[in-house]
């Protein structure tokens, strides 16, 4: 599994979809660099994501089923700490 998460709240969706996945691979990647001074960066440097998993609890679903899969995973998250996220999830052979 490859993990380039760096920061707090990157490895707290890091433990999250593995917890919800068992990814065979997953990249969470900070983004928030590009969007400093951009509304929605609230200073921690944390702020904006994209996260590509892969796992078998993608098999047989769209992509829409599998994005709301990772929003529900990170719901409060998302409520409340992650403006921004990109997500590309897929099944293992994709």
């Amino acid at each position: 599994m490859t993990d380039t998460a760096t920061g707090p709240l990157a490895e707290i969706i890091a433990a999250r979809l593995t917890d919800q996945f068992a990814p065979s691979s997953l990249e969470v990647i900070n983004d928030s660099h590009h969007h400093a001074g951009h509304m929605g960066d609230d200073g921690t440097g944390e702020s904006h994501f994209t996260v590509i998993v892969e796992s078998d609890r993608f098999v047989g679903l769209n992509r829409v089923q599998r994005q709301r899969l990772v929003n529900q995973a990170l719901a409060d998250l998302l409520s409340s700490r992650i403006h921004a996220l990109a997500i590309r999830a897929r099944a293992p052979g994709e």
